[in-house]
């Protein structure tokens, strides 16, 4: 045999090897956070935690592409509700109907309000979260903002970037419809923004038992002004005008959609939409979601890929020292999966960061809930020990009222 030959097969098994390995011991997520008793509770209860995205994930394009248009799970179908807000405007709730038949039991479903992006996509990421969901026992629904997915819009009026005064509605109206359910939320992409402003908003009496986001923009204002990227951004330039041609009649006159439709920029359109009366530096300083989230008071996990495409200009990468500080925060940073990607088994198979997600509610709801039962009784918190305690100043896990 030539010697080329052997030197050819020799470093083709080498690489095999190499794959090999790769694929049978994945790095798994940083799991990020002030040190405390119910870090390591999930950290023992989420076993996401200890594995990574497939090996495939590292084409972070393609993971974004997928988690954007790719298949939607089959026999999957919506239950809408139109709820009226105090100013007559109008959002939906999209029930989430499915495969799962309803358990009976004593207890109601836990309830999963999920949010999409800031510009009303329905992804396949999000339907496919609705899909594991219900078989998770969940009972899932949607919250699609005035005018979004089919929403009629009833008033002259569009939902800033980070009010969270419909979500907030629609939340009490949850309480009140499932009043023994335990209420999750989860948000992906830029509708992160949303969920975060309402805990922020809300601290302690948030309705929520816990919450998480998905591929969350961090620093929306800096993403609207040239930190996504120029390929991403036409896409969302030509999404954007197409929605919001179906109500120029209705805007025409409070808005000038004359620099919206001849908008070149995300910044542009978001400045015609909702900076007429008030400049760009007022419409963030009331608007940026982490204006308030040192009164955050629920569990919140952020899951997030170092190898995001659509915040790659923003370059810093999420805020680990808002992790590091805030016990409620935790940050599970994947070296893989994109943008609301982190496919793990195909198109068919389940997200990782769903699976993460729903093993991180559970495991919070069943902390608080025991936390609860140890007040209720009189007896003294459990001191926890093991891992925390190498990392120093564990910190006493209480509930602050903030607000």
């Amino acid at each position: 045999m030539p010697l080329w030959a052997l030197a050819l097969g020799a470093l083709l098994g080498l690489l095999a090897a190499l794959w090999g390995g790769r694929r049978k011991a994945p790095r798994g997520p940083r799991l990020l956070c002030r040190p405390s008793a119910l870090a390591l509770h999930l950290e023992r209860r989420c076993p996401a935690l200890q594995r990574a995205p497939a090996g495939w994930a590292a084409l972070p394009a393609l993971q974004t592409l997928l988690g954007v248009a790719g298949p939607a799970p089959g026999g999957l179908r919506f239950l809408r509700t139109h709820l009226q807000m105090s100013d007559g405007g109008l959002v939906a709730l999209d029930w989430a109907a499915g495969p799962a038949p309803a358990k009976p039991g004593r207890q109601p479903p836990p309830v999963l309000l999920l949010v999409p992006n800031s510009f009303g996509k329905v992804t396949r990421n999000l339907s496919q979260l609705c899909h594991l969901a219900l078989l998770h026992g969940y009972c899932p629904v949607v919250f699609n903002r005035r005018g979004h997915n089919g929403c009629p819009l009833s008033t002259p009026k569009l939902q800033p970037y980070g009010d969270p005064a419909d979500l907030q509605e629609a939340i009490r109206y949850l309480r009140c419809r499932c009043p023994g359910a335990q209420l999750f939320a989860a948000a992906e992409s830029t509708g992160a923004g949303l969920l975060l402003s309402h805990l922020g908003e809300c601290g302690s009496s948030s309705q929520l038992a816990a919450a998480g986001c998905i591929s969350p923009i961090f620093s929306p204002r800096k993403w609207f002004e040239g930190g996504c990227p120029w390929h991403w951004q036409q896409p969302l330039l030509l999404y954007q005008k197409a929605w919001l041609s179906r109500f120029a009649t209705a805007l025409g006159e409070v808005l000038p959609l004359e620099s919206f439709f001849g908008g070149r920029s995300l910044r542009e359109l978001e400045e015609a939409l909702f900076c007429q009366a008030q400049g760009w530096d007022a419409y963030w300083e009331s608007n940026d979601p982490l204006r308030d989230v040192d009164e955050v008071a629920v569990p919140v996990l952020c899951i997030c890929s170092q190898d995001d495409p659509v915040c790659r200009g923003l370059g810093d990468g999420p805020p680990r020292e808002l992790f590091e500080t805030n016990p409620y925060l935790f940050l599970a940073l994947a070296r893989h999966g994109g943008h609301c990607g982190f496919l793990q088994h195909g198109l068919r198979g389940s997200c990782w960061s769903h699976e993460l997600l729903l093993e991180f509610f559970q495991a919070a709801a069943d902390f608080l809930g025991n936390e609860g039962k140890a007040k209720g009784a009189g007896a003294p918190a459990a001191r926890a020990t093991g891992a925390g305690e190498a990392r120093g100043d564990v910190h006493g896990w209480r509930r602050s009222y903030t607000r």
